[in-house]
C-alpha cells in the first residue's frame, strides 16, 4: 500500500495516542495492589509493537539523507 505524506502524519498520530492511552491504562493497572499481570504483560507488549510500528512509519516521512 502506498501512502501519501498526509496518510503517514495521520496514522503516526494515531498510533502515538493509542500508545499513550496504553500507557495510562498500564499506569493504572500496576498502581492496584492485585493487578492482572497476565493482562499487564499483554498490554505491554501491545505498547512494544505500537512502538515498532510509530519508529516504521516516522522513518517512511523522514527522508532518506545521504551523507
Amino acid at each position: 500500500m502506498d501512502w501519501d505524506q498526509e496518510q503517514l502524519k495521520g496514522k503516526l498520530a494515531e498510533l502515538e495516542l493509542e500508545h499513550r492511552d496504553l500507557d495510562e491504562v498500564i499506569n493504572t493497572l500496576m498502581s492496584q495492589t492485585d493487578f492482572d499481570q497476565i493482562k499487564v504483560g499483554r498490554l505491554k507488549k501491545r505498547k512494544l509493537a505500537l512502538k515498532d510500528q510509530i519508529t516504521s512509519l516516522s522513518g517512511r516521512l523522514i527522508p532518506d539523507i545521504i551523507a
